[in-house]
């Protein structure tokens, strides 16, 4: 996030596109909720009428992967009739003309046919965006889940700088983190381009830091993989082992039964986790880690907060802090790592390591943490970035997106679009809160949520079983009759492991990010006989 959660309670205005906020993260919509309560606006786009469209002024269902077109229609309305904020653009931005050929492509007519919507509510929401200043814009993974997930992250970027609305409170783009400490990880160079700080393997003034710290020679001047390339390679032979640390990739991944072939190919597969889970079953190894509340350590949130983790009991059996196990392992490499503790850790090695956590030390997290860049120990922390339109790069840099369909569409053997995400009373694969009784009572199955209008076109009848296929597979389940979805659209989550979405999902990802397409795919219904 640019911004932080504490700035929601004063927001004027709110953007969501692409978030179920109200189930996935439901404590950020309880913010954005008390501030619309207070008289704030909020403008929801998403092709479901989910419970935060029920607070909206303007809920605006576009089709799914229709994003783009969307926003670049919004960004002509904005230009057409002079709306933008020139200032801003003149001054903190650049590359606004190739921005303005693209967008101008745009007119609400077309993106119209593409979105599904008015083009009367495109320039609706366009006008609304553009009556407050300034507006918080908020995106979860409806936006990055697609086979054109950068372009569209790039998009919501361009809007709001062509607003206006960087550089200041309540305002900003802010991505809400999918898990606890998504952040942290990455944070701590956990992708294959960064060390920690986010300081680029490519660059070799960054690599000659990392080796004279670490004491090694020659790290790696080359970008490493991504999960789809690692696991791809793994059926070829050309990765042989395989390290998994606290994810269940069998259930995570599209098209499980592809990635069960895969995952049953490596010569030797490590799994790092907390329980057994349908991951660890491929596993030569599985090495027992210590939950969250049996370790001593750091989270970092959506908003780059650095926050203590105290440990409350001590861990089962002969697990072990994370930490102390990837230690363990180096010493038995041959490397001996000096630090006996988390503390050790932030203290000698992260933050004189990463200059953009500097300033953070475990004395200076005591209660309520800090927000990174905290270059130095007496700097106070960051609670929004790109002050004054102040960009990394000096000026905010526009990055025209053409639209693009999702990689599979409806047609006449599969007429629908399945769509994934969460539910609120489950966490991912159930790995932890499947084995809590109350909430399996709360949500105990997987159902398929289609339309009203749908239901009644093929006779079927909410709580009936129904059968649902992709060109991967089929799955049998009950279907959700439901006025949150459209006509012609399925959703569902991932939860559930008979019932789950990937064994449908497509694995086609995005060429920058290799992020997965969970957001869209063919599928057909069937009633079951």
């Amino acid at each position: 996030m640019t911004n932080s959660f504490k700035e929601f309670k004063h927001a004027k205005m709110f953007f969501v596109i692409g978030s179920n906020m109200t189930e996935a993260h439901p404590v950020a919509a309880t913010y954005v909720k008390n501030a619309v309560r207070s008289g704030a606006k909020l403008i929801v786009v998403d092709p479901r009428k989910h419970k935060l469209a029920e607070f909206a002024d303007l809920h605006v269902p576009i089709k799914v992967g229709s994003d783009i077109a969307f926003l670049n229609a919004l960004m002509y309305v904005l230009i057409k009739e002079d709306l933008y904020d020139k200032d801003f653009v003149t001054n903190h931005t650049e590359n606004f003309e190739a921005l303005k050929e693209v967008v101008m492509a745009y007119p609400p007519e077309r993106a119209s046919d593409i979105c599904g919507v008015s083009s009367e509510t495109i320039v609706e929401t366009a006008r609304l965006a553009a009556s407050i200043k300034p507006m918080m814009l908020c995106y979860t993974l409806g936006i990055t889940e697609h086979s054109c997930g950068r372009n569209n992250v790039v998009s919501v970027a361009n809007l709001q700088m062509l607003l206006g609305n960087m550089g200041m409170e309540m305002g900003g783009v802010n991505p809400l983190r999918g898990q606890n400490n998504v952040q942290g990880a990455c944070d701590m160079g956990a992708l294959p381009n960064v060390f920690p700080g986010y300081q680029q393997v490519v660059n070799p003034d960054a690599r000659k830091k990392f080796e004279e710290a670490w004491g090694v020679d020659n790290l790696p001047d080359k970008n490493g993989l991504m999960i789809p390339q690692m696991m791809d390679k793994l059926v070829t032979g050309e990765v042989k082992a395989f390290y998994i640390f606290g994810e269940n990739l069998a259930n995570t991944e599209p098209d499980i039964r592809k990635v069960e072939h895969e995952l049953s190919s490596a010569e030797f597969l490590v799994c790092q986790d907390i329980f057994e889970n349908e991951t660890t079953r491929f596993a030569h190894v599985v090495l027992p880690a210590a939950a969250w509340s049996e370790n001593d350590g750091t989270f970092t949130n959506s908003e780059r907060r650095v926050s203590r983790v105290r440990t409350a009991c001590p861990p089962p059996g002969i697990a072990k802090p994370n930490w102390w196990i990837f230690r363990e392992i180096a010493k038995r490499m041959g490397q001996t790592w000096p630090s006996q503790s988390a503390k050790e850790l932030w203290d000698n090695e992260i933050s004189v390591l990463a200059p953009s956590l500097g300033g953070i030390k475990y004395r200076r997290i005591e209660l309520d943490g800090l927000q990174w860049p905290c270059p130095t120990e007496e700097h106070p922390g960051t609670s929004f970035l790109h002050k004054g339109g102040q960009f990394t790069s000096g000026k905010g840099h526009f990055t025209p997106a053409e639209w693009t369909p999702p990689a599979e569409v409806p047609n006449a053997d599969y007429p629908y679009v399945l769509s994934t995400g969460r539910r609120l009373y489950h966490y991912h694969t159930r790995t932890q809160t499947g084995r809590t009784p109350g909430l399996n009572e709360l949500l105990g199955e997987e159902t398929a949520d289609i339309s009203i209008s749908d239901a009644r076109k093929l006779g079927i009848s909410n709580g009936e079983t129904i059968r649902l296929s992709s060109r991967r597979g089929s799955i049998s389940l009950k279907a959700r009759v439901t006025q949150e979805v459209p006509e012609n659209m399925v959703w569902m989550a991932f939860h559930f492991r008979d019932a789950n979405a990937n064994w449908l999902t497509n694995p086609a990802f995005d060429p920058y990010t290799l992020t997965a397409e969970y957001k869209a795919c063919a599928v057909k219904i069937e009633k079951m006989v």
